[in-house]
């Protein structure tokens, strides 16, 4: 699979759809990790109320753009020669530290790396990096992948 068609095949996979997806582009994907980015609209619902007057990304959102990029994302990748739809997908545990706060309108990059892929289970260590190159948020995370048979 060529650079290009595997970053058009993952992104045609993913589970996701706008509003909820947190998947801009893919830089590198390999047996080992994912590289890819993600602009938060300035125009986002979840701004208006987080918080009144200064908003800023909420925790749980910049959870889930690490988890789609850097979990979901190399899922796929590592699942593509099976041959299986649909994938069936579970998160099961995340564990982040947040240390810079991510505005609207801002792009931020997530970087991951693969722990380990056994028994249907990933984990994989991930961080974000605002514009500035800064680290935004860094943890792990892991989700259970279930392949299921195509029926032709």
């Amino acid at each position: 699979m060529t650079h290009k068609n595997e970053f058009s095949y993952i992104k045609e996979h993913l589970p996701y759809q706008e509003p909820f997806l947190f998947v801009g582009e893919l830089q590198k994907v390999t047996e080992n990790g994912v590289q890819g980015d993600y602009t938060f609209a300035k125009e986002a619902d979840f701004y208006k109320g987080h918080f009144k007057d200064h908003p800023v990304t909420p925790g749980v959102i910049l959870t889930e753009c690490c988890a789609q990029i850097g979990l979901v994302c190399l899922g796929i990748f590592l699942l593509y020669d099976q041959q299986h739809e649909p994938l069936q997908i579970g998160f099961t545990s995340a564990e982040m530290e947040f240390l810079k706060p991510v505005y609207p309108g801002e792009k931020v990059r997530v970087v991951s790396e693969k722990v380990y892929f056994r028994f249907q289970k990933l984990k994989c260590k991930v961080k974000m990096y605002n514009q500035e190159e800064e680290l935004v948020c860094k943890g792990l995370l892991s989700g259970m992948f279930k392949a299921t048979p195509n029926e032709k």
